[in-house]
């Protein structure tokens, strides 16, 4: 769900252009609410007692993080292991802001100390709230990271990757039993999909955000943190390419990485680097 770049050097196949086409339908049904599940989810950003409480909550979540204890989120959080050393931040100003920051937190000891930011970061359309699969707004909670991938050769990460080609897609289809998965095919795997390669330079260097890890249909599929184009996401986060590069290059699956995305800004707590 990054902020599709379509840039193709060969004829575009019937398979990828009803792909295409398809999701940019579900791109404009999630300007507006349309009624049901969708239109719950719109409203939730625009209830001032409950963003209130997210902001607070959301705060306290960073509070946390750095303080080494679990943290603590409107949105379900996972707890961080007694093996996380890594942590990334996401903030942003307001609930329905599309430019926020990143940073990047290391453990060493009991002290947790910036190693990279604050950075611009792009999120979705819709801000951070709520998710749902065809409305752009970048999850809210703490996750986990689990594929890393990308256009450009491996830049040197110790996180699982695999170097994108024309046959790699994300499935987003619900009904696919390869939901919320990569799926290598030369043909497109389903309905609503995402070609890694021909999204562009977005996906030159990526990493799946695990929002979704047990792929219930509909919840959200597809949330990386990748390159940015200067424009707001389809409900993933995304800083600029150098940095991504870093990123990437930093996170140790043995540090047991996480990421919390909120409403706060994070540069407001101390942490000496």
């Amino acid at each position: 769900m990054g902020s599709l770049l379509l840039r193709r050097a060969r004829p575009v196949t019937p398979s990828r252009l009803r792909s295409v086409s398809k999701r940019r339908r579900l791109r404009c049904e999630a300007i507006r609410p349309v009624g049901g599940a969708r239109a719950a989810a719109y409203d939730d950003r625009v209830k001032p007692g409950r963003r209130l409480a997210i902001v607070a909550a959301n705060l306290g979540a960073v509070l946390a993080v750095l303080s080494s204890a679990p943290p603590v989120s409107a949105a379900p959080a996972l707890p961080a292991s007694a093996q996380t050393s890594q942590w990334i931040v996401i903030g942003v100003p307001e609930a329905d802001a599309t430019t926020g920051t990143l940073t990047a937190f290391q453990k060493v000891g009991q002290q947790w100390k910036r190693v990279l930011g604050p950075t611009k970061a792009k999120v979705g359309e819709l801000g951070v709230g709520v998710p749902a699969d065809g409305v752009y707004r970048t999850p809210e909670g703490t996750f986990t990271f689990d594929q890393a991938f990308g256009r450009e050769p491996n830049p040197g990460t110790k996180m699982p990757y695999f170097q994108a080609t024309d046959q790699d897609w994300w499935d987003e289809d619900a009904s696919s039993p390869t939901y919320n998965t990569h799926v290598r095919s030369a043909t497109n795997p389903s309905s609503i999909t995402e070609n890694l390669y021909d999204s562009g330079p977005v996906y030159d260097y990526a990493v799946n955000i695990a929002v979704n890890p047990k792929r219930i249909p509909g919840k959200v599929s597809g949330i990386f943190l990748h390159v940015t184009d200067g424009n707001p996401t389809w409900g993933c986060v995304a800083i600029g390419r150098e940095e991504m590069k870093s990123i990437l290059t930093w996170l140790d699956p043995a540090a047991d990485p996480r990421i919390t995305i909120g409403v706060g800004t994070p540069s407001l707590v101390s942490s000496k680097s």
